[in-house]
């Protein structure tokens, strides 16, 4: 078993073995030690990062009011934020390829250490989930932030010039690289990877960068951008089909989609360990470490900013209301979300903010029936995820969520809420479609009735789907590949359209 009582990095001992790219050597190899980075090298993430987003999904915005301790360096503050974060280290996405090089090192009877720039506390927590195959660590402390130059220095003491073989994946490790008999790199650019071809006679590369992009365009959640086609939905009611009313309607849709992206990334960010122990969540970008974490958090300012530079477009009221809807998906992902029915009533006001946005950008009002009908749909569909999220959970034998304040024990009553609040909306329907109002705006007023029939099939169809284990997303996002909700979909547009 491995040893977690060093005090000091020059304590970690004398060179010894390991070759991780697994061809065989001569003996006097395994007198080398095989050195591995951790943070986008043994796993693809940074536990800086993630601890500051655990940690402010934890304990809010306090938890950025470090000590005065931690405030003056950043080894104080990789300090502060392990303290506060409670990483499920087991569920970190370890690297296959390195994992592999530690493993055929051990076997050629090497020995392997751990360098990190990242604080003690991680090191030793990764270092405790394969306790067979490290034998030491380097690691910063709250004093020394062990990067670069800093590492170079400790593992040049600790095994000498030339006596070390090492594997790293960034910029920094071109301070260590130069000092190693052999320079191991993961994921270099192609720059970087010339780069060391030409400054290193035996560098192997073990895997080269992945296309991130693609990645990070999937956790801004383009498929998403759907749920913003409410935006249209004062246009249709209202018959404001204009070209200036058309393209006023679309900027809006938008700012509300480059908005989003930037609330789904964040979200994303805060939600990493839940996701990770989630049945499908896991698979997320960046929780699966697809996606880089700094990337992400650079592209949310980037979005928010374009959004409101389109909405600034529009007439005034749709900024304000982008900012309310920011704000409130904001606070969702901060606290709300974790409160139950709380979670759901939020959600159902943040898709209705968007028919109103929609209505502000073309310049008209949204009825009270069309606000109300909007509130009790969405609330269905919002307790309909829950009950999906929480069935995936029970029939997966998981315990209980600890980012939702919902159990197992619940599936019955959010399915009876979800009913309730699908019904609701189709009685409000009902109640519009015979109200005086309807008279005056379409001119046969007697077909919007079809609507009632359409929206009662596919709202107690999605509760039954749900409830049979058929639905395995978001209602809306299972509805975009659903033939079925397509047909109904068009079918309403030609109802409203054929009352007109």
């Amino acid at each position: 078993m491995m040893s977690h009582e060093f005090k000091t990095n020059a304590e970690y001992g004398a060179p010894f073995t390991g070759d991780e790219t697994g061809i065989d050597r001569p003996a006097e190899d395994t007198n080398i030690a095989l050195v591995v980075d951790l943070d986008g090298t043994l796993v693809r993430s940074d536990l800086f990062l993630e601890s500051i987003f655990d940690s402010i999904a934890r304990n809010g915005w306090r938890a950025l009011l470090p000590s005065n301790s931690a405030i003056g360096s950043r080894a104080g503050l990789k300090a502060h934020f392990a303290g506060l974060s409670q990483i499920d280290y087991a569920r970190l996405p370890f690297s296959e390829q390195v994992l592999a090089s530690i493993v055929a090192a051990k076997d050629q009877g090497r020995k392997v250490y751990l360098a990190t720039a990242a604080n003690r506390q991680h090191a030793e927590a990764v270092a405790a989930q394969m306790p067979l195959l490290l034998d030491g660590i380097f690691a910063s402390d709250e004093a020394i932030n062990l990067k670069g130059q800093r590492k170079a220095d400790a593992l040049i003491a600790a095994f000498g010039r030339n006596g070390f073989d090492y594997i790293g994946n960034s910029g920094d490790d071109f301070h260590i690289w130069p000092h190693a008999r052999t320079a191991l790199s993961i994921g270099l650019s192609a720059r970087q990877s010339n780069r060391l071809d030409a400054a290193h006679p035996s560098h192997v590369k073990l895997a080269p960068r992945h296309d991130g992009y693609r990645a990070l365009w999937a956790a801004m959640r383009p498929h998403q951008y759907a749920k913003n086609a409410l935006i249209f939905v004062p246009a249709l009611t209202s018959h404001e089909f204009t070209p200036a009313a058309l393209l006023a309607a679309t900027l809006a849709f938008i700012a509300f989609s480059l908005c989003a992206s930037g609330v789904y990334l964040l979200n994303d960010l805060l939600d990493l360990q839940a996701d990770r122990a989630h049945p499908s969540k896991h698979l997320r970008p960046f929780a699966a470490g697809r996606a880089s974490l700094a990337s992400g958090l650079a592209l949310i300012p980037a979005l928010t900013i374009a959004a409101f530079a389109v909405a600034s477009l529009l007439p005034p009221l749709f900024p304000l209301l982008l900012a309310v809807y920011f704000a409130g998906t904001l606070i969702y992902s901060l606290s709300l979300k974790k409160k139950m029915i709380v979670d759901v009533v939020t959600l159902a006001i943040l898709y209705t903010i968007r028919i109103f946005a929609g209505a502000a950008a073309i310049d008209v009002v949204v009825s009270e029936w069309l606000f109300t009908f909007s509130l009790m749909i969405f609330a269905a569909l919002a307790l309909t995820k829950r009950h999906i999220e929480l069935a995936a959970r029970l029939d997966n034998g998981l315990a209980d969520p600890d980012n939702r304040d919902y159990r197992l024990t619940d599936l019955p009553v959010i399915a009876a809420l979800a009913a309730a609040a699908g019904m609701n909306s189709i009685t409000v329907l009902a109640l519009y479609v015979s109200s005086p109002e309807v008279a005056s705006l379409y001119s046969h007023p007697h077909i919007l009735w079809g609507l009632c029939p359409l929206f009662l099939y596919w709202t107690s169809r999605t509760l039954m789907l749900a409830h049979r284990r058929m639905l395995h997303d978001d209602p809306i996002t299972f509805a975009l590949r659903d033939r079925k909700s397509w047909l109904v979909g068009f079918s309403i547009i030609a109802v409203i359209l054929a009352a007109r």
